[in-house]
């Protein structure tokens, strides 16, 4: 049981139409203005996260190029080391081997002269026994060849001697 209008204007059904169409139109506008606010919105954060990530890979790189730089610094700063700690351990090896040679060298000297000197005592002390001994030996022979007649005899030309001997 419908209605006919005689135009079609005076249909409530158009009257809705239209204000659907023209609702529509205007929240369709400001929702379209909207999205398309927030699509650009979120693709400028997303150029902004890229430029950020692409600043950070340049910093990350430039950092890891710095550490590969250290790092190669003191892998040669340590090889440098250990080489000058090498040829120091070699000087003070043949430093402590020639003084130990040089120490052994002088134990040895005072050893020696330690030997000859206790030669010498030795020599000297038996030198001293011989002497004491020629003249013990050389007494009995006197006290037993010589009598008071010889002794004076002797003495007489000792002392007729004398003073020939005071000139030379």
């Amino acid at each position: 049981m419908g209605h006919h209008y005689e135009h079609f204007w005076l249909d409530p059904k158009f009257w809705v139409a239209v204000s659907f169409v023209i609702f529509f139109l205007l929240v369709g506008r400001k929702a379209w203005a909207q999205l398309t606010g927030m699509l650009d919105a979120r693709a400028e954060r997303v150029r902004a996260d890229l430029a950020e990530a692409s600043r950070l890979r340049v910093e990350a790189e430039a950092l890891l190029k710095q550490a590969e730089a250290d790092r190669a610094a003191a892998l040669q700063e340590a090889q440098d080391l250990l080489t000058r700690a090498q040829a120091e351990a070699q000087r003070v090896a043949e430093a402590s081997a020639a003084e130990a040679e040089a120490a052994a060298k002088r134990r040895e000297r005072m050893a020696l002269d330690r030997i000859a000197a206790a030669e010498a005592g030795a020599v000297a002390e038996v030198r001293g026994a011989a002497a004491d001994i020629a003249v013990a030996a050389a007494r009995n022979v006197i006290a037993q060849r010589i009598d008071a007649k010889a002794d004076a005899a002797l003495i007489d030309s000792a002392v007729a001697g004398l003073p020939a001997k005071l000139r030379a």
